[in-house]
């Protein structure tokens, strides 16, 4: 029979793999505890959750879950980072840290239910973010609309220009 606290653990797992945006799996082997604070730390601080998981109770999530295709993934040491609020932020950190620390494997991830190796990681984390994407599409919206008045303004002030020195040249013959 289970123990309470495993179904709990099988439980709670399985409730972050189906509330994640994306998930990146992995392998921490090598880190000094200073590094893996550190690194627990950035992720909380970009709304990441860091969760080294046993590989048995993290199957049976999987499995719970629907995600059939990650018990595969799960073997050795493995930290699970699941993105409840954006699917970029847990590979960005992942492969951020990992170029720090080489200590820091890459084992691959999830977005949408469909498994990402570790080349697809590295290439997700290089997408900008949200905002960074709001801001490229408000800037291209506002670039014809920016080039208008600067063109409309150019003609006014050639033309108050001209009419300056036509003013100018009839003070100087009168």
């Amino acid at each position: 029979m289970a123990r309470p606290e495993k179904v709990a653990e099988v439980q709670a797992i399985a409730e972050r793999i189906g509330s994640a945006q994306s998930m990146v799996l992995a392998d921490f082997t090598g880190l000094t505890v200073e590094q893996m604070t550190d690194f627990r730390r950035r992720c909380r601080e970009n709304s990441v959750v860091c969760r080294v998981v046993k590989n048995r109770l993290a199957r049976i999530a999987a499995e719970n879950s629907g995600m059939d295709v990650m018990k595969d993934h799960l073997k050795g040491p493995t930290a699970i980072l699941f993105g409840p609020e954006s699917q970029i932020d847990p590979a960005k950190l992942v492969a951020e840290f990992a170029k720090d620390n080489e200590a820091m494997e890459i084992k691959g991830g999830f977005l949408d239910g469909e498994f990402l190796d570790t080349a697809q990681i590295e290439a997700l984390a290089k997408t900008p973010s949200h905002d960074e994407l709001l801001a490229k599409m408000m800037g291209s919206i506002n670039s014809p609309a920016t080039g208008l008045v600067g063109t409309i303004n150019g003609v006014a002030a050639a033309l108050a220009r001209v009419i300056d020195a036509a003013a100018k040249e009839k003070a100087e013959a009168a």
